[in-house]
């Protein structure tokens, strides 16, 4: 009988894992796959993921970014750049076993090649099966990703929006001059509702495309076409592309169901915590990672009655964030070119988010900031398209 199981072993997962077992608590790690194992993703880490891991996981940081190349369907293209790191790229096989070893070495047992096929929950405690045994436990932590068998299990109800990306490696033998050191590209535009990325690594570069509204109905196609028009790739093989879910933040509807049952708990992608302007996912599982072990200790410790402190926590901390970030993506990807004249303008502003990215701002105190700015542009640019129209 353990204190935890932990089904997951990506970045929420090996983060509650690692913290449970600093505790004291008996934990078990339940993985589908043995690490080091391919993921497909971006492998974006916004640089506040400082604030959250040892100093020593820059071993797995491939490429370090200050500067971010913005584009509008593979045309006009400005750069904001800044003194100190905005992201870091990773590989996710190296990335993640990287966690799963800080795991074992805080003392955790990690059962890799051993899938979940099924979860219970009873008045004794949990139980996760798998092909190869039963585990029985006093809590579960459900960090098994967009498709979650605990959420499925255990959370009666719960749903949240999944939409679409492909993303393929290219191997390079230097970066492009179109993209040059320490940078990236992000282009909008050139994805209904969503954007194409470019992101460097060792001896390749990571392309890609996220849509996060369903309205492509081929998102192979968009992928196409963006990695045969993206001039940063020009020359270079364009990379096959694989699909993954991205469990975007679902708003009010979201927010009013539970993370948490009486024995359970849901953290990173199973928990639909995915950043609504970048998908970023991978700050977000280990931030809640934390969460919510912190929250599972103090309760069996007996210092709170039940696992709701992690709920009331990410209702506090992540779910204002991520309001204020949907309504920046709503503007971003409903108005790609009036948004991409608007940064191509008033460069402080992007300067301004890549402190959101550094963690020195928050979204909420970003928008207090940008806030009249925005609107006096907007305001500039009704009366311009006003004027053209009646001059003509």
């Amino acid at each position: 009988m353990y204190d935890v199981i932990v089904v997951g072993m990506g970045p929420a997962g090996a983060m509650a894992v690692a913290e449970l077992s600093r505790a004291g608590l008996s934990v078990i790690g339940l993985e589908w796959k043995a690490h080091p194992r391919y993921k497909v993703c971006g492998g974006g880490l916004s640089a506040r993921i400082d604030r959250l891991l040892e100093p020593d996981y820059r071993s797995v940081v491939e490429d370090t970014i200050f500067s971010v190349r913005f584009q509008l369907a593979g045309a006009e293209a400005f750069e904001v750049s800044s003194p100190d790191p905005i992201a870091y790229m990773v590989m996710r096989d190296r990335f993640d076993a990287y966690l799963v070893r800080k795991a074992r070495e805080a003392g955790a047992q990690v059962r890799e090649n051993e899938r979940a096929v099924a979860v219970r929950e009873d008045g004794a405690g949990v139980e996760a099966e798998t092909e190869q045994g039963r585990y029985r436990a006093r809590l579960i932590v459900g960090a098994d990703g967009a498709n979650s068998l605990v959420a499925r299990s255990l959370f009666s109800g719960r749903r949240g929006r999944v939409w679409s990306a492909l993303e393929g490696e290219a191997t390079v033998s230097t970066i492009p001059p179109g993209l040059g050191a320490g940078a990236i590209a992000l282009d909008i535009g050139v994805v209904p509702w969503g954007y194409g990325w470019v992101f460097p690594k060792e001896g390749r570069l990571s392309v890609g495309i996220a849509e996060f509204q369903g309205r492509e109905r081929n998102p192979k196609g968009s992928y196409d076409r963006f990695v045969q028009g993206e001039p940063v790739l020009a020359g270079i093989a364009a990379p096959s592309g694989l699909g993954h879910p991205i469990p975007l933040y679902g708003g009010g509807p979201a927010e009013r169901m539970p993370l948490t049952t009486r024995r359970a708990v849901l953290v990173g992608d199973a928990a639909h915590l995915v950043d609504p302007v970048l998908g970023e996912g991978i700050y977000y599982a280990i931030l809640s990672g934390r969460m919510a072990a912190a929250s599972i200790v103090d309760h069996l410790r007996g210092l709170t009655p039940d696992l709701r402190a992690y709920d009331a926590q990410v209702a506090g901390e992540i779910y204002p964030e991520f309001r204020m970030a949907a309504r920046m993506a709503l503007a971003v990807y409903t108005f790609p070119r009036a948004m991409h004249q608007a940064l191509r303008r008033r460069p402080d502003i992007v300067r301004l988010y890549c402190d959101v990215l550094k963690g020195r701002e928050t979204y909420q105190s970003f928008f207090a900031t940008i806030r009249d700015r925005v609107e006096a542009f907007f305001a500039r640019l009704v009366r311009e398209k006003a004027a053209s129209v009646f001059s003509s």
